[in-house]
């Protein structure tokens, strides 16, 4: 089945609101086994919408709608559909009785305003909204299903899940099997994932590959669609291992987990406790750490030592060390997690001390100097790193390297 979806509203086109609806039901309508095909978007303007009611109509079996139901002036959604479908606006007695009825709750008379939404298609079939004012409806147009949804995303998202997926399920080719499995990815660069994993695409099994980036990770994602739900769900593990490993270690958490819940895993399986020393990143890394529920089991403390006199005073790290190498240095990010784990008595403490930006750079050290250290009960190991970008993005990747070389350390206990 070819559905499309339209979101409709200024706000959407002026970039004042995220159309978090088009993702919504796109997402939704994936997990009953049916792909959006197109989607678009136009802002309050009745020719725009007519036309693009029209067009997506043309080439689809299903439209689904949203916004432009309300009371005010510039919503003209029931209007454009109306001529969209060489339809007429009349009073919709029962979207009448369901605004009257909706006001009563609310202790006082309909608004005459509130009365525009009654104003519906004459050929229009009313989807009931129990969570608001604005009821749905339906229409047709030559043999494409329209269905016209309030653009409040706890309205639209109800009415979507209790009447339009139903109805979609139950007609001819509602719906094939789809599944995605995510692999979520750190370290190699997007055009080496895919040299690894293309040939893992085949439209014959009905495996295909989309990979996504959000900084610094890489998510992998393997879509299988078949008519069988064990057949396409054996296929889809079978090509997860083969693509785990291909990435190896790279790979540190799949489908909705991420580094951070990963992590925490990790630590309460181990049954070990950890301490942080943070300068460039100024506590990123605890947050995240602590951002989990029940971090507290292995989390013992975090210290921020920004500047040189609290790396002295509260870390103990030796002043002329810090005069002689630098703060930003190997041996200072050695004494900082020495420092730390000493003060918690915690089992591992990670110290991070670079410099993020954008000033303070020099031709020996310039901007994206990291320097990452572990002490365990037995060594303390320390990495150097070049990061670029903006100060924003060395400190993300800064904190997601530390929080990696962690995820690995654990993994080898």
């Amino acid at each position: 089945m070819n559905v499309s979806t339209l979101s409709i509203g200024d706000e959407l086109m002026y970039g004042e609101v995220i159309d978090t609806n088009a993702a919504a039901i796109a997402t939704r309508l994936y997990a009953c086994g049916l792909k959006v095909r197109q989607h678009l978007a136009v802002g309050d303007a009745e020719a725009e919408i007519v036309a693009a009611i029209q067009s997506l109509a043309a080439a689809s079996d299903a439209v689904i709608v949203s916004g432009g139901l309300g009371p005010t002036i510039d919503d003209i959604t029931a209007r454009a559909a109306a001529k969209a479908t060489d339809d007429r606006l009349v009073m919709n007695d029962e979207a009448l009785a369901h605004l009257r009825g909706v006001a009563g709750k609310l202790g006082g008379p309909l608004h005459p305003h509130n009365e525009r939404q009654a104003l519906l298609p004459a050929a229009a079939t009313l989807i009931p909204n129990p969570a608001g004012t604005a009821c749905g409806f339906i229409l047709t147009r030559g043999c494409c299903s329209l269905f016209f949804l309030p653009g409040v995303p706890g309205e639209m998202t109800r009415m979507l899940e209790e009447t339009i997926l139903p109805a979609l399920r139950q007609r001819p080719g509602g719906g094939r099997c789809l599944r995605t499995g995510v692999l979520k990815v750190l370290g190699p660069s997007e055009a080496e994932v895919d040299a690894l994993l293309s040939d893992l695409a085949d439209p014959g099994t009905g495996v295909s590959l989309a990979y996504g980036v959000t900084f610094p990770e890489i998510f992998v994602k393997i879509r299988v669609e078949g008519e069988i739900a064990e057949d396409v769900a054996a296929t889809l593990a079978r090509t997860r291992e083969r693509a785990r490993q291909r990435l190896g270690e790279s790979v540190y958490a799949e489908d909705d987990e991420t580094m951070d819940s990963v992590l925490a895993g990790l630590f309460r399986g181990k049954a070990v406790t950890l301490s942080l020393a943070e300068s460039c990143t100024g506590g990123l890394v605890a947050k995240r750490i602590t951002d989990i529920p029940g971090s507290s089991a292995y989390f013992l403390a975090g210290v921020v030592s920004y500047a040189n006199a609290a790396k002295s005073s509260v870390l103990g790290v030796s002043p002329e060390l810090l005069a002689e190498k630098g703060a930003v240095s190997a041996e200072v990010a050695t004494a900082m997690a020495h420092g730390v784990r000493r003060l918690s008595g915690s089992d591992i403490a990670l110290a991070v001390t670079g410099i993020a930006g954008p000033e303070g750079g020099t031709p020996d050290k310039p901007v994206g100097t990291v320097y990452i250290a572990m002490a365990t009960p037995t060594d303390c190991r320390t990495k150097l790193f070049h990061f670029h970008g903006s100060r924003e993005e060395i400190r993300t990747i800064t904190a997601f390297m530390a929080m990696d070389w962690l995820r690995t350390y654990l993994h080898s206990l």
